[in-house]
């Protein structure tokens, strides 16, 4: 892609992302939203592949729809109240468009079919895009409007995308859709905690995308698409392969690693809300999940082919690898013993 193309369309994902999180009416975020998506839609399809135009398509619908639906949510809003204040949105009938429209902008279940589908069809940094900054904004609305929202609603939702995101991840060999389906059930952790507790809806948004980046730029630094690729890894990059494990285990949540913080908090929270029934089931449906990032961690260092893939092995040779996988590899794994700061700060 042309980079002067290029640095138009970074500098609009930034500038929509920024008008969309600061604004404080309905009208300018819209507008940071609709920034956002013409932004993304070029990055989504620039391979020129029919699966990237494809991708870029839906993308482009969904996101409309539930524009249009946060567009129609404000309006009503603002005809029964007669203000247009993010945080002042009382009416039941809005707060539930609002609710639907923002669940379909993240992909949060039942909203869900059209994230693994874009993702598989966009190339690895853009994925990383859909799934880290693209998802900023819409949960930063989530956060403004959580004292209004059905705490029901959210709760059904926020277990129904663990049990998707967890039963639907399990036959799949493409590693971007088996990411996809853990973006899927990592906001249903999100979700489900935002309205009792919406600072941690944002701790657990940014420890899951330090290690959800890590992932994205291992996978595409050793470019790896699908789980035959991702077995003979372990010959060329052992080291990597090695920190991949422990960063996978960590989007699992494992208690020694990072990923552990947020659904321990998590879980604690829903406990003092007297809500232990919906804290077992949504811990029983992320066991699912930890079913395919064994199976990503086992493939990745621990097994061997037994048979002669298609895949060509590649010479050894020193590849420079990108100094930020070291680092946001390392927040992945050892964060845990700062838990005390982060909550303080919480």
């Amino acid at each position: 892609m042309n980079p002067q193309a290029m640095l138009i369309f970074t500098i609009s994902l930034i500038l929509g992302s920024t008008i969309a999180i600061s604004s404080n009416h309905w009208i300018t975020a819209w507008a940071g939203l609709e920034i956002n998506t013409l932004a993304i839609l070029p990055l989504i399809s620039k391979s020129h592949h029919p699966r990237a135009i494809e991708a870029a398509t839906k993308y482009f619908l969904v996101q409309a729809a539930a524009s249009a639906l946060i567009l129609f949510s404000s309006m009503t809003s603002a005809w029964h109240t007669g203000q247009w204040d993010i945080t002042q949105m009382d009416h039941p009938m809005s707060c539930l468009v609002l609710t639907a429209a923002i669940s379909m902008k993240l992909g949060l279940a039942p909203f869900h079919f059209w994230f693994p589908e874009v993702l598989q069809g966009s190339p690895m940094t853009t994925g990383l895009l859909l799934s880290t900054v693209m998802k900023f904004p819409p949960i930063t609305l989530l956060y403004m409007t959580s004292q209004s929202l059905n705490p029901t609603l959210l709760t059904s939702m926020a277990i129904l995308s663990a049990a998707v995101g967890g039963w639907m991840g399990l036959n799949q060999t493409q590693v971007r859709k088996i990411l996809a389906f853990s973006s899927i059930s990592h906001l249903g952790w999100m979700s489900i905690i935002i309205i009792y507790s919406p600072k941690l809806t944002l701790l657990n948004f940014f420890l899951y995308s330090i290690m959800t980046t890590a992932t994205f730029l291992t996978f595409n630094s050793m470019k790896v698409f699908k789980l035959p690729t991702l077995m003979t890894s372990w010959t060329k990059i052992p080291s990597l392969s090695a920190m991949l494990m422990l960063t996978l285990l960590s989007l699992a949540g494992l208690p020694p690693l990072t990923g552990f913080l947020p659904k321990w908090l998590i879980i604690q929270e829903l406990t003092k809300q007297e809500m232990a029934l919906a804290a077992t089931a949504i811990s029983l449906l992320s066991l699912l999940s930890l079913y395919f990032y064994l199976r990503l961690a086992y493939c990745a260092t621990i097994t061997l082919p037994p048979h002669t893939t298609n895949h060509m092995k590649q010479w050894r040779i020193n590849k420079p690898i990108n100094p930020s996988i070291a680092i946001l590899t390392t927040l992945s794994i050892i964060l845990l013993p700062m838990s005390p700061t982060l909550t303080a700060i919480v």
